[in-house]
């Protein structure tokens, strides 16, 4: 390896080392957020160069002891010096292939971790309510950025295409790693340049670029491990250093991508496109032209603005982050390109909304009929204080102070959606940082306030519509007071509900009621049916005692009468009368008895009685039918 090669090599580490050390110090004196962040590359830069020159010097070595063992091999040909094992002939390739096969491994995934929680903590760093933002010496981080970012790029040119013509591999990951630097180092210094232009927080989004760059990177790193695991080895064949990255190559060297480009289109054709007159001619020469035309043409895309009619859309027009004239209407504008003029863009006629009491976004059950006792969305939902009047029949003579106690309270769940449209755009967008968060902070204590003070009855009962208009009128009033420039639409209750938690108790004291109502209601049925049932029994028994009278008596005339008629009968024939009453009574009396006649008197005769009675008819019992004419 020539001896340049590895001069190169300690030159990248030594230039790596000493611009991340000057760099933090510069960084950290003058709160650069971002040049903070990209001394983190520096010093991953700084490791792998390191790794690339002692690797170098490992090669190096290998080469120079089998220049020696040859040159012993011409004049001692056949001795058994080497006949021996190629370990113990060639210890510095045992080194190399050592390190290689176990060092270079480690360092990668060392290497990875390092890219990846540099990213995490960075993020959360960047990320603390206390990191402070504001610059303090602009003007030194620029100058330092600025001579860091020419210095390194020198060097990276050089050893990228030193390390492309000789084909040295080692060299390329530190070349790489001074090119990326180098871009970082003008990009924070561009960050700076935005802080003078009145844009105080460039820096700051700087370093959050870098973060997710880094990350980026370490995603790279840890997909070249896993590949590496199954990569097949080839005896023999020059393999690509493990921690070379090929993101901080593209990076670095962003022409790659024409020379990949070019071999794609070689490939996809079938023969050598790029050695063509046309690509020569045509290709090579009007990339440049082209690429430029076609970011002229962006940034003249951006002096056009239409603002939306439809969506009632009005717009403000910032230069330089200053605020110009009337808000742009719907129509076509001309404006100077971007990032000069920015143009932000507010819905002023359409009619806007948020809700209090459920989180941004939450899905509502699509259902047409909601209960409350099943939640309204699938989100938690917020619970409300709200008073509850005491119900009181009786007046109470004690003196106020002896009847002061915890007034009785009452919760309420659900979401209030509001309603609002944006009057004053001036005012909506600069009175405030952040009206929309503003507003809904205003609403939520206004509702808070007011429930604490108001019924539950009343609030979901008869007393709503007053409640809503209430709710309206002070969410309007804080807005005005904080000059937001809104106008608040309408506010809603229909989601209010008591807590869900307590709909099985609710529904047991429903149940109650309901039951109790069925009982009071079935004992005023069986009243009624009782009732009726022994006016019916009373009318009944007047109705036979008076029928069972009317008989008695008729029976009692019918008998007084026949005694009056039968007294002339008896007095015209005493004999015959008595005659003719005893053998009536003597056929009533005997009926249903048997009869015996005897018709001679002048015998005597042996009676003998068969007292069984004859269950088939005598002759005596048939009928004769009378015979037809």
């Amino acid at each position: 390896m020539d001896r340049n090669i590895k001069k190169t090599g300690l030159i990248n580490f030594l230039a790596l080392l000493l611009v991340a050390g000057i760099g933090f110090a510069v960084a950290r004196s003058s709160n650069s957020l971002a040049g903070q962040v990209s001394t983190v590359f520096l010093g991953l830069g700084t490791l792998v160069a390191a790794v690339s020159w002692f690797q170098m010097r490992l090669e190096d070595s290998e080469r120079l002891e089998k220049l020696e063992l040859e040159e012993l091999a011409k004049g001692h040909a056949g001795s058994a010096l080497f006949e021996a094992r190629e370990a113990e002939i060639f210890p510095a390739q045992r080194a190399r292939e050592q390190f290689e096969r176990f060092f270079v491994p480690v360092f990668t995934v060392f290497l990875c971790l390092a890219q990846a929680g540099g990213a995490f903590f960075l993020w959360r760093w960047l990320s603390r309510p206390t990191t402070q933002v504001a610059l303090k010496e602009p003007m030194l981080v620029l100058s330092a950025f600025g001579l860091f970012a020419l210095v390194l790029f020198l060097l990276g040119r050089f050893s990228a295409t030193f390390a492309r013509i000789r084909q040295q591999r080692l060299l390329r990951p530190g070349a790489s790693y001074l090119l990326l630097n180098a871009f970082l180092c003008a990009i924070v210094a561009a960050g700076i340049i935005g802080v003078f232009a009145e844009f105080p927080r460039t820096d700051f989004y700087v370093a959050r670029v870098l973060c997710g760059l880094l990350a980026l990177i370490a995603a790279e790193t840890l997909v070249a491990l896993v590949l590496e695991v199954y990569r097949p080895r080839v005896k023999g064949k020059i393999e690509r250093p493990l921690y070379d990255s090929r993101l901080v190559g593209l990076l670095g060297q962003p022409e790659g991508l024409v020379t990949t480009a070019t071999q794609a289109i070689d490939y996809q054709f079938g023969f050598k496109v790029s050695e063509t007159w046309f690509y020569h001619l045509f290709f090579q020469r009007a990339l440049k032209w082209l690429v430029l035309a076609q970011v002229v043409l962006l940034v003249l895309s951006t002096c056009f603005v239409f603002i939306d009619a439809e969506k009632g859309e009005q717009a403000l027009l910032e230069r330089f982050g200053v605020a110009q004239s009337e808000p742009l209407l719907p129509g076509s504008h001309l404006k100077l390109p971007w990032p000069i003029d920015r143009v932000y863009r507010y819905n002023t006629e359409q009619i806007q909304s948020f809700d209090i009491g459920a989180a941004q976004g939450a899905e509502k059950e699509p259902e047409q009929m909601v209960l409350w006792a099943v939640a309204h969305t699938k989100l938690q939902e917020d619970n409300f204080l709200v008073a509850n009047r005491e119900q009181t029949s009786t007046q109470t003579n004690e003196p106020a102070a002896r009847r002061t106690h915890t007034p009785p309270v009452s919760l309420l769940t659900g979401s209030l959606p509001i309603q609002y449209q944006i009057t004053n755009l001036f005012a909506w967008a600069y009175n405030n940082e952040d009206s929309p968060s503003l507003l809904q902070d205003l609403a939520r204590r206004e509702v808070v306030h007011y429930f604490v003070g108001a019924d539950m009855s009343d609030v979901l009962s008869q007393g709503s519509l007053e409640a809503a208009q209430s709710l309206m009128a002070n969410i309007q009033a804080a807005a005005d007071e904080h000059h937001m420039g809104a106008k608040i639409i309408a506010v809603g209750l229909q989601d209010l509900h008591p807590p869900v938690k307590v709909a099985p108790d609710y529904e047991n004291v429903i149940t109650a009621i309901h039951k109790r109502e069925a009982k009071i209601l079935a004992a005023r049925a069986d009243e009624v049916k009782t009732n009726a049932l022994a006016e019916a029994q009373a009318t009944n028994t007047i109705n036979r005692a008076s029928a069972e009278s009317t008989t008695r008596v008729a029976a009692a005339l019918s008998r007084a009468g026949l005694f009056t008629n039968q007294i002339p009968a008896f007095t015209a024939a005493p004999a015959v009368y008595v005659q003719r009453a005893y053998l009536q009574t003597f056929t009533r009396a005997t009926a249903d008895s048997y009869k015996y006649l005897f018709l001679t008197t002048n015998t005597h005769d042996v009676l003998t009685f068969d007292l069984q009675h004859s269950f088939t008819k005598d002759l005596s019992q048939l009928q004769i039918p009378t015979p037809k004419k």
